[in-house]
């Protein structure tokens, strides 16, 4: 018997077993917004009436996903309490329907079950999760500043045990079909064409009876206190306090092990609306978004072309160094077959052998199988000869940072390659323009501009000059977004988006240093502020060497930035090259670092006096004045641009929304005043830019006052 209505269909197998899939009408995924849960509430009223049921198997008909969790909309349009809370306790109040069902439930998981999608899962009696790769569950809540409470904080420690829930909650990883059932968050994995079978087979197994959870150990006390102690202590050196979504998601985690199953729930509800008003969570909520712009991203450049849009079957990857490596491990890894071409024997060898430690650490991190990993690894081709390249379907080419190098690599592409395709560079400073400048077809060149490690950022920088073609922009922004990675398009211009902002920064920091102030210092300054790292431990992760050629490379195009002193070239004299030989700022030796006991050198006898505001300021401005200069000069369209190359490019502390949102938060009268104050006492570098000025001026700010997020100015260290 089939009951369908417009998200939900009910189909009664012949031995009583409902089959209720989800199937959102003109849409991949499925989410819960209120018509869904209205028409699931009519659906459990049918299931808790009709004395004939013999089981409940939740299902969805997306190929992809199989409920992606709660409309995150619905939470943000504003900021009512009583509006938050009341989608809460409807999410709440749903799946103890489910779960006190008087007969067994199993959730067929074939996609991505997360957030929401995953919680609805919990409330069933049982799970089981189809093999294929598309397949993840998890509680990714923290992660967008809030935590999990529809029952996820709650079932979770009571199902797995409370330390491998934590690190579920905490993390918001997202867990693979297999992992996820070694953990226990699944009970059982199939092809997806068996996963309806294995969920019916668990309600006859069961003889009708509900499932009863084990006690777990490290769920009583002392037990929970010690691991709810350590976990408080990782999460403290990693947030810094600066996102208090993993503090208040292992308070309510930990309670729910003694509370009664209601009070939890009721716990999940107030902690969830603490965090929803804040100003963290808020901030975060709207990275997400910026995420889902950059995934719907079209060129818009007024033109159009005969440039044939076409999917990427196989590439060619010019240059096996660090980066070149990178890309092809990753396009092998999408189905993509790849040339890996280098003139240097040894060079590929070495690329070939990180490819195969890429591929072996993701099988270890049960990202893909090993059977996968093989056949990625196959799909890759060395070679240093000259090769046919006529059925290519496009080519990066991510040679050493020397134009005339590859301004010679281009025009030999171009004679060799199909006219119908286009030809990338993966350079991370130099004008697209000058590399295509002797090529008949310049329309056919862009920028691809990857980020290190190519495996970890999801960042893809689309770099068009003055002779790049509409259809060509289209044609990479789509090969992009089809290996899974997020878009911006940069205008050829100096260090194009990122590396324009990211590099006086660096430049400031190591000028800091030569100062006198202590390399501690400077980088705990930033880690408190919410970077990832500190600059000049990024300066070692990006490598002495490179940072010095990107350097000199805006030197020579943005003079206002003033004259570089020779601390890095000094550096680079003496072997350093930071994290890739071992020694930088810091020395890595036996999988520890430590400060280079070598650096008193290069700094004053005397340390200089720290005052840590003007540091700060000094560190953080000089990346906000840049921010707004990119804006200015129109190298990229919005300020929504600048915030997400930031944030996903360098990891600008994501909790306050962005150089150019912390600007309007801070206010742009007070950057411009600051920044003025730099300039008189510490040099011309510091002087506001003419868009910030006008900007104080009118009293404007990047973003509308009614919309967009909010970001504070520090963390409340000083």
């Amino acid at each position: 018997m089939l009951a369908s209505t417009k998200y939900l269909k009910r189909e009664i197998l012949d031995d009583g077993i409902v089959l209720l899939t989800f199937d959102r009408p003109d849409s991949t995924a499925n989410i819960f917004d209120q018509p869904t849960f209205d028409e699931l509430n009519e659906q459990l009223h049918f299931l808790e009436t009709e004395k004939s049921l013999g089981g409940l198997v939740i299902w969805s008909a997306k190929p992809k996903i199989f409920i992606a969790g709660a409309d995150i909309k619905g939470f943000t349009i504003d900021r009512n309490a009583a509006r938050i809370a009341f989608l809460v306790e409807q999410g709440q109040k749903t799946f103890e329907r489910i779960s006190r069902l008087p007969f067994v439930t199993v959730a067929a998981i074939h996609g991505v079950a997360l957030g929401g999608g995953f919680e609805i899962a919990l409330a069933c009696d049982y799970r089981v999760a189809s093999s294929d790769p598309a397949t993840k569950v998890g509680l990714p809540e923290t992660l967008l500043g809030i935590l999990p409470a529809w029952g996820g904080s709650t079932r979770l420690p009571r199902l797995i045990g409370f330390q491998k829930a934590l690190d579920a909650i905490l993390t918001g990883r997202q867990f693979p079909a297999k992992l996820a059932a070694k953990l226990g968050m699944v009970d059982g994995v199939a092809y997806p064409e068996r996963i309806i079978g294995l969920a019916t087979g668990l309600i006859r197994k069961s003889n009708g009876k509900k499932r009863t959870l084990r006690q777990f150990v490290v769920n009583r006390p002392p037990i929970s206190r010690y691991i709810k102690a350590e976990a408080e202590k990782t999460v403290l050196a990693k947030t810094r306090g600066n996102y208090p979504a993993q503090l208040k998601a292992l308070e309510v985690a930990y309670a729910g092990l003694t509370l009664p199953h209601e009070q939890s729930l009721a716990n999940e509800k107030d902690k969830f609306l603490e965090l929803a008003l804040g100003t963290e969570a808020r901030n975060l909520i709207q990275v997400f978004f910026l995420q889902e712009r950059a995934k719907k991203l079209k060129a818009d450049l007024g033109e159009s072309g005969a440039l044939p849009i076409k999917s990427v079957k196989k590439s060619m990857v010019i240059g096996a160094g660090v980066m070149g490596a990178g890309i092809a491990q990753w396009l092998s890894t999408r189905g993509i077959r790849v040339l890996l071409k280098d003139v240097d024997p040894s060079r590929l060898a070495k690329g070939m052998q990180a490819i195969d430690k890429l591929n072996r650490d993701a099988v270890r991190r049960h990202i893909f199988s090993e059977n996968e990993a093989r056949n990625a690894f196959d799909r890759i081709v060395p070679v240093y000869d000259d090769v046919p390249l006529r059925d290519i379907d496009l080519v990066i080419e991510a040679a050493v940072e020397e134009l005339q190098l590859k301004q010679k690599i281009f025009v030999a592409l171009e004679a060799k390659v199909s006219s119908q395709i286009i030809l990338a560079s993966n350079t991370s400073a130099l004008s697209i323009d000058a590399i295509a400048s002797s090529l008949q077809h310049p329309e056919r060149v862009v920028g691809i501009h990857f980020f290190n490690p190519v495996h970890r950022m999801q960042l893809v920088e689309i770099v068009h000059g003055p002779k790049t073609s509409a259809p060509t922009v289209e044609a990479a922004i789509r090969f992009v977004k089809s290996l899974g990675k997020l878009p911006v398009l940069v205008r050829d211009s100096p260090g194009f988006l990122v590396n324009r902002i990211l590099l006086p920064y660096m430049i400031e920091s190591e000028r800091l240093f030569r100062e006198g102030h202590r390399l501690a210092n400077i980088d705990r300054l930033m880690l408190d502020f919410g970077m990832p790292m500190g600059p000049l431990r990024l300066t070692d992760e990006v490598g002495f060497d490179v940072a010095a050629h990107v350097a000199r490379e805006l030197e020579s195009r943005l003079p206002y930035l003033g004259p570089l002193d020779d601390t890095l070239d000094r550096m680079i004299a003496k072997g350093w090259l930071g994290r890739k030989s071992g020694k930088g700022f810091y020395q890595y030796a036996g999988g520890k670092e430590s400060a280079n006991p070598e650096l008193r050198g290069f700094q004053p006898a005397e340390p200089s006096v720290q005052n840590e505001g003007d540091l700060r300021d000094r560190l953080v401005l000089i990346m906000v004045n840049e921010a707004a200069r990119t804006l200015e000069e129109k190298v990229v369209e919005a300020p929504e641009d600048v915030d997400f190359g930031m944030i996903m490019g360098t990891g600008w502390a994501p909790f306050r929304g962005g150089p150019l949102h912390f600007a309007d938060a801070l206010g742009v009268a007070t950057v411009v005043s600051r920044l003025n104050n730099l300039r008189e006492r510490i040099g011309t570098r510091f002087a506001p830019c003419s868009l910030l000025s006008t900007m104080a001026e009118k009293g404007e700010t990047f973003y509308p006052r009614d919309k967009g997020v909010e970001v504070t100015e520090s963390s409340g260290k000083e």
